[in-house]
C-alpha cells in the first residue's frame, strides 16, 4: 500500500508509485480520508486525479490499482491483505515522523512491513502544499505534477478568483 492525501498527486508520488510497482506483485495507492485535513480537492476529485496520473505515468504497469480508506492505515493494510507500506522520504524532515509511524504500525501490526523509498533527486523538495500555494499565484507548475493535475489546479483557482 501506498497511502496519501495526494491533495494533489505530484510526480514525485508518482516516481515512488512506479518504483514500488517495480518491487512487489501488487501496489495499492490509498487515498487516506484525513479528518485533520481540509484538501483543496474533494475525495472523488483526488481520487479522480490519481487513476488519471497514474494510468498516464505509469500504463505499463498492470499492477497497480488505486482505491480509498478511512481510519488506521495499519486496519486497512490487514482488510487488503498487504505485506507492506510503502513510504516515501524526501528529506530529513519526513524522517522522524515516518519513522514513528512505521514503529507504531510495527508494533500494531507485525506482519506488516513499512518500506521506505526516497524519491529520484529531482522530487527531494516538492510535496503538494507548496504546489497548491504555486498555483493559488498563479505560477506554473506543470514542471511539478502531471498535465491533468496542472489543469485540474488551473481551473480550481480560476473559479475561486472569478
Amino acid at each position: 500500500i501506498y497511502p496519501g492525501t495526494f491533495d494533489p498527486i505530484t510526480n514525485g508520488h508518482l516516481d515512488i508509485i512506479r518504483r514500488a510497482s517495480e518491487l512487489f506483485d501488487e501496489v495499492i495507492v490509498a487515498l487516506a480520508r484525513n479528518s485533520q485535513k481540509t484538501p483543496l480537492f474533494s475525495e472523488s476529485e483526488r481520487l479522480g486525479l490519481l487513476e488519471a496520473a497514474v494510468l498516464d505515468c505509469c500504463s505499463d504497469r498492470t499492477n497497480i490499482r488505486s482505491d480509498a480508506f478511512q481510519g488506521l492505515l495499519i486496519d486497512y493494510a490487514r482488510v487488503t491483505g498487504a505485506t507492506a507500506v510503502v513510504r516515501g522520504l524526501r528529506a530529513l524532515s519526513d524522517f522522524e515522523y515516518e519513522f514513528q509511524m512505521a514503529l507504531m504500525n510495527r508494533k500494531l501490526a507485525p506482519e506488516v512491513t513499512t518500506v521506505f523509498l526516497m524519491p529520484h533527486e529531482q522530487y527531494t523538495y516538492l510535496n503538494s502544499t507548496i504546489i497548491r500555494e504555486l498555483a493559488r499565484h498563479g505560477k506554473e507548475v506543470g514542471d511539478f505534477v502531471p498535465k491533468v493535475v496542472a489543469d485540474a489546479l488551473k481551473k480550481k483557482f480560476e473559479v475561486k478568483y472569478h
